[in-house]
């Protein structure tokens, strides 16, 4: 039994990416969890080449959603065919549309190098809040890659 201390990786763990304010109980299966195991590998990835490049060595990679429970999703206005009711799909915070270009740069650039794909790399804004939407399925994935954000 996975507690909300275990880690999925070095730097991301199970309760951050469960984390809701809904007040609504939001725990993944073991199948949803190896999912969120795999995006974890992109983070990381992610999270080592934004600090390369741009990043004070030890920038953190911000997650505000990632999985949710069927209910959580219904209670956040999530679509029903949501990634993150699998585990695939976490939502990037980033400080502004720069920071957003960048990150989805860097994924593109994993994704070609690692020949791996995604499902979904998409920019969204509400208001002046920016982040990336981001999904990797065990398999089927899309490269459904959006850089406009619909306001």
């Amino acid at each position: 039994m996975m507690n909300k201390e275990t880690m999925l990786s070095e730097h991301f763990s199970l309760a951050e990416l469960c984390k809701t304010n809904t007040r609504i109980e939001n725990v993944p299966s073991e199948a949803q969890v190896e999912n969120l195991r795999r995006v974890c590998r992109w983070l990381e990835r992610l999270r080592r080449r934004w600090n390369d490049l741009y990043g004070d060595g030890d920038d953190p990679i911000i997650i505000n959603s990632g999985f949710r429970s069927s209910e959580v999703n219904k209670a956040v206005g999530g679509v029903p065919t949501s990634n993150h009711l699998t585990g695939c799909a976490v939502d990037i915070r980033c400080i502004g549309m720069e920071q957003a270009l960048r990150y989805a740069a860097i994924l593109l650039d994993i994704s070609d190098l690692s020949r791996e794909d995604y499902d979904e790399l998409l920019i969204e804004q509400r208001r002046s809040v920016v982040w990336i939407h981001f999904a990797v399925r065990p398999s089927g994935n899309r490269r459904r890659t959006s850089l406009t954000p619909l306001l």
